[in-house]
């Protein structure tokens, strides 16, 4: 492959086969891959996009009010310049708000996943942020099962194991950038920490992913396909059959450094209890077990997250 594919959803009901194959050989040479037919409306998606607008725009002084010092920015805001990409020395460009899972009473999930905060002064961001979050989470159970097919698991075999997942949502403000020459990109070169990441509306081209020859790919997708990458924790479960990708958002030039930049990503994480066990399909002569030690998903989340800084 040349590029990083986009491919149909939809195929998985009407051609699963050949559609799971597909899939499969996408996430083995990119740890990326497009996903079309989602059917999330796109009535949800500008609204909830508008919401996080209008959330960016308030003062900064009301924006701290949802700042939660301390908590590694599980929920509410974290303000501009905090954010790390591990090894670099230089804070992101960017400004965010995390939506997480609203649990039932008596979880016993409850003392790891905090309660939501929503913004009084924009009152349309819940209703917004939580449908899409349902949305998306929806979605990844749904690429999840391809993948589990593709390497010959059941396909609910994800399901029991992500159902209370400490997933986030993550609207994300990318400012005008207004000085020549700066030293750091919107964000810097990474992988993500979590199962899978499926990433809504982009407003601004920038992202790129690392091939496996070492060029920096640009992906931008068109208006109504999602963006969807391996993270860390399924790499790790797989033994890297499923790459976890390096990528990176980086400073357009000229003048469209100077308008502000907005995305939308969704990172799906297993149940916090959940043993990340290399699968025993995933180990051969070939590929030897590369983690012999098991860890659970909050206690690694935990590692990753004073990696890069939020705690």
């Amino acid at each position: 492959m040349s590029q990083i594919p986009s491919l149909d959803i939809r195929r998985f009901e009407t051609d699963r086969t050949a559609f799971v194959t597909e899939l499969g050989a996408a996430y083995r040479e990119w740890g990326f891959c497009g996903i079309s037919g989602h059917g999330i409306a796109p009535a949800l998606i500008d609204g909830a996009y508008e919401a996080f607008k209008a959330f960016f725009a308030l003062p900064e002084e009301t924006k701290r009010k949802y700042h939660v010092p301390g908590s590694g920015g599980a929920r509410g805001y974290t303000p501009f310049g905090i954010e790390t990409a591990k090894d670099s020395k230089y804070a992101d460009l960017k400004e965010f708000y995390h939506v997480g899972r609203e649990l039932p009473a008596g979880s016993k999930y409850a003392d790891v996943m905090s309660p939501n905060l929503w913004p009084e002064e924009v009152p349309q961001f819940k209703r917004y942020a939580y449908e899409l979050y349902e949305a998306l989470d929806a979605l990844g159970s749904r690429v999840l099962s391809a993948l589990a097919l593709h390497i010959d698991l059941p396909g609910d075999f994800f399901l029991d194991k992500t159902n209370f997942g400490n997933s986030i949502l993550r609207p994300i403000h990318y400012p005008p950038i207004t000085a020549d020459n700066i030293p750091n990109v919107r964000a810097g070169a990474h992988e993500d920490i979590n199962f899978i990441t499926l990433l809504v509306g982009a407003s601004a081209a920038g992202l790129e992913v690392k091939s496996q020859k070492g060029d920096w790919v640009p992906f931008t997708s068109e208006a109504d396909t999602i963006v969807v990458n391996i993270g860390d924790m399924l790499q790790r479960l797989s033994n890297h059959v499923y790459p976890s990708t390096t990528h990176r958002v980086v400073n357009p030039p000229g003048e469209a450094a100077r308008k502000p930049r907005y995305s939308t990503p969704f990172f799906l994480h297993p149940n916090p209890d959940y043993l990340i066990e290399t699968l025993p399909g995933c180990i051969s002569a070939a590929n030897p077990d590369r983690y012999p030690t098991p860890i659970t998903s909050h206690e690694y989340l935990m590692e990753r997250l004073r990696e890069i800084k939020l705690v």
